[in-house]
């Protein structure tokens, strides 16, 4: 893959696509978490301990070589995908809690995303090959991460005009880019796509179904009701598979780290969509207030 285009296109499109993330974010919906911690925690708790206790035990389990390993955990370590907003809104979620934990998670994963990937390489990463991700590049995917979040808000808040005019043509870049990105690694990797794809489909699968699964269940086993629950499922098994890949090329440095995260982008679609589905014919919605109002 050219280093032009990993050096300089790819972290800008990402950039540009973060930003559009934080469009849709104000301070309110940090602040919204006061008022109603108990389901934001626990998404939080499922997103952050659970789900990546769960991809390092798929890691040992299904014996995933150490580059796909990091590559999982890496996936794992990604917040939620902006997309998770619209299968919320589709599938009846709470798409207030939806924004709530967009806003806290693009802060979190900006520290947590670092150490986990470093766990990783540590643990994982044998036989001399080396995977490096030194302080500098933690500030790097602090950066990748914060800085256009911000820019974004900051548009919202003083250009509101601007912000409606860039809303959908930046959701549709951000699909095209994932598409491309996701082709991008595939022919980058295509001498050892199939040996990939026998190796991690299984494992981005499962822990898809999984991540799907356990957002809803733990949820509503704690007592939060179902459109709570409904969000934080899509929340936490909508990952951000294209900042995941990016971080992937950009700071490891590694086509064969991206993979995980190019596989999963092709299974989460369709098994949120069949998930939602089934909820909505087994676990039919009753009518209940809502987190609280958008605006």
């Amino acid at each position: 893959m050219d280093s032009g285009f990993i050096t300089i296109l790819l972290p800008l499109a990402l950039a540009i696509i973060m930003m559009g993330l934080g469009l849709e974010l104000t301070p309110r919906d940090f602040s919204r978490v006061t008022r109603h911690p108990k389901a934001v925690l626990i998404a939080l708790f499922c997103q952050l301990i659970i789900l990546v206790g769960i991809a390092f035990a798929l890691c040992k389990l299904l014996a995933l070589p150490p580059l796909l390993s990091v590559g999982l955990m890496l996936l794992a370590a990604s917040p939620g995908g902006a997309t998770a907003n619209l299968f919320s809104y589709l599938f009846k979620g709470d798409l207030a809690l939806n924004i709530t934990l967009t806003a806290i998670n693009s802060v979190i994963a900006a520290i947590t995303l670092p150490l986990i990937i470093n766990f990783s390489i540590l643990h994982f990463m044998q036989d001399g090959q080396q995977v490096g991700l030194q302080f500098g590049k933690i500030l790097q995917v602090f950066a990748i991460i914060l800085i256009p979040v911000g820019i974004g808000m900051l548009i919202r808040h003083y250009a509101p005009g601007v912000t409606a005019k860039l809303n959908r043509p930046l959701r549709i870049f951000a699909i095209t880019f994932l598409v491309l990105i996701i082709v991008a690694t595939i022919v980058k990797e295509r001498a050892n796509i199939s040996e990939y794809l026998t190796q991690v489909g299984l494992a981005t699968a499962l822990f898809c179904i999984l991540s799907l699964g356990i957002g809803y269940l733990v949820p509503r086993l704690l007592n939060i009701n179902s459109a709570q629950a409904r969000a934080s499922a899509f929340e936490i098994g909508i990952h951000n598979s294209t900042l995941a890949m990016t971080i992937a090329l950009t700071v490891i440095g590694s086509s064969a780290v991206a993979m995980p995260a190019a596989v999963y982008s092709i299974f989460m679609y369709i098994f949120a969509a069949i998930f939602g589905t089934l909820l909505n014919r087994l676990a039919p919605l009753q009518v209940q207030k809502p987190l609280t109002n958008l605006d």
